[in-house]
C-alpha cells in the first residue's frame, strides 16, 4: 500500500464463534488502507471495527434500521454527506471518520454460499462498509449501486481477492 500518513483501527471482540487472530486483523487492515488509498483519501485518521455475531449484528440492525434480522455488515459514520457536493466532506477531516460492525458469523456463512475464502468475504465487506463511511450508498439508485459495484471490485482486485464476476 501507498499510505504515508497514519491510519488507526480500534479493534473490538465481541463473539465467540470464530477466532480473531492477528492475521485477521492485518486483512481487515489492508482492507481500510487499500480503500483510503483508491479514494486518495489523505488524512491521518481512526476507524472502529467490531467484531460480533448474528445476535449482536441483529440487535443493532433492529435499533439503527427498524430490521429485525442479522446482516453481514454495518456502517456508522461520524458524518451525513447529503450536501449539494459531489464530493464528501470528510476529505478536511482529520479524526475519527466511523465505525464498522461486522458479523463474522455471516460472513462465513456468505463465504461458504459463495464459494470462496472467509478471508475474501471479510475483506469485501471492510470495503464495502469502508465505501459507506466515506459517503458511498448503494440503496439511493440503481446508479449509486453501479458505482458502489465498481468501486469494490477495483479495490478487491488491488488487494488481490477479486469480486467473481457473474
Amino acid at each position: 500500500m501507498s499510505r504515508k500518513l497514519s491510519m488507526k483501527i480500534y479493534f473490538e471482540d465481541e463473539q465467540d464463534k470464530l477466532e480473531v487472530t492477528y492475521k485477521l486483523k492485518m486483512l481487515v487492515r489492508r482492507a481500510v488502507e487499500a480503500t483510503l488509498d483508491y479514494e486518495q483519501y489523505g488524512n491521518p485518521c481512526e476507524v472502529s471495527v467490531t467484531f460480533t455475531d448474528n445476535v449482536g449484528i441483529c440487535e443493532l440492525n433492529k435499533k439503527f434500521r427498524g430490521i429485525d434480522r442479522p446482516t453481514d455488515v454495518l456502517s456508522f459514520p461520524l458524518f451525513d454527506y447529503a450536501g449539494e457536493s459531489e464530493e464528501p466532506p470528510v476529505d478536511d477531516f482529520k479524526g475519527m471518520i466511523g465505525d464498522i460492525v461486522l458479523s463474522l458469523e455471516q460472513a462465513e456463512v456468505q463465504a461458504k454460499e459463495y464459494g470462496h475464502s472467509f478471508a475474501r468475504e471479510v475483506a469485501f465487506l471492510t470495503v464495502h462498509s469502508m465505501l459507506h463511511l466515506l459517503g458511498y450508498d448503494h440503496e439511493t439508485g440503481e446508479e449509486d449501486e453501479l458505482e458502489m459495484r465498481r468501486r469494490q471490485s477495483e479495490i478487491m482486485e488491488k488487494l488481490g481477492l477479486a469480486v467473481n464476476r457473474d
